[in-house]
């Protein structure tokens, strides 16, 4: 990843919104500051440029694409592996950094609603732009193996205060969900490159944790 490629990214997303070039540059400061954090080891500013780099691949099907960019930009923003409500505070950062920069209100909107749905992956089914973001997150998931071994284990690292019985388990859970939606990808694009090896790295993560039928088994 080279950081000066992505800040260049970040510009070039804020000109069309009238931007200054020095607001924006501080803005990208703050961001790579939030994404490198104490305690993050897969929800850093390299997660972010992943999922900019599969947006790219979905960006023709795309309906508001600054949208979708401005919403991967601050999906992680906020990052607590002990708290339950990441996401809604990702959501208020946004809004509160877009509105300083004057960003219209009815984009500001569908950047919060974009994020939002990274809690649950679950998107309407008529909401395209929804769709792409939750499925650029979600392409590690279809990842070469070793690449999605460095991602379960950066996982485990985030939330190394978990004893290893208890996050066994709900390791389980969360993949065992993934592998029980009729498609884990809403694109067409990335179902076809991407979904078969996803469910096998599914499948083989919840091997390697062992079977765990309850919490306390």
């Amino acid at each position: 990843m080279n950081i000066d490629i992505l800040k260049y990214k970040w510009q070039k997303l804020l000109e069309p919104f009238m931007v200054e070039l020095s607001v924006s540059q501080q803005i990208f400061c703050d961001l790579v500051a939030a994404y490198s954090t104490v305690g993050r080891f897969y929800h850093t500013i390299e997660h972010i440029h992943q999922v900019l780099e599969t947006l790219e691949d979905l960006k023709l099907v795309a309906i508001d694409f600054s949208v979708i960019q401005l919403a991967a930009w601050f999906h992680d923003v906020i990052y607590d592996p002990k708290s339950q409500d990441n996401e809604e505070k990702s959501a208020e950062y946004a809004e509160v950094v877009l509105t300083e920069l004057a960003i219209p209100l009815a984009t500001i909107v569908r950047v919060k609603t974009l994020i939002l749905s990274t809690k649950t992956h679950q998107s309407p089914l008529d909401d395209i732009d929804c769709q792409i973001l939750l499925d650029a997150d979600l392409a590690i998931l279809g990842a070469a193996k070793s690449e999605y071994k460095a991602y379960s284990r950066a996982i485990r690292q985030e939330y190394s205060w978990v004893p290893d019985r208890e996050y066994r388990w709900g390791r389980k859970q969360v993949l065992d969900k993934f592998l029980q939606r009729n498609k884990i990808y809403y694109t067409s694009e990335l179902f076809l490159a991407l979904e078969k090896r996803a469910r096998h790295n599914l499948e083989e993560e919840i091997g390697d944790l062992g079977a765990c039928v309850s919490q306390f088994a």
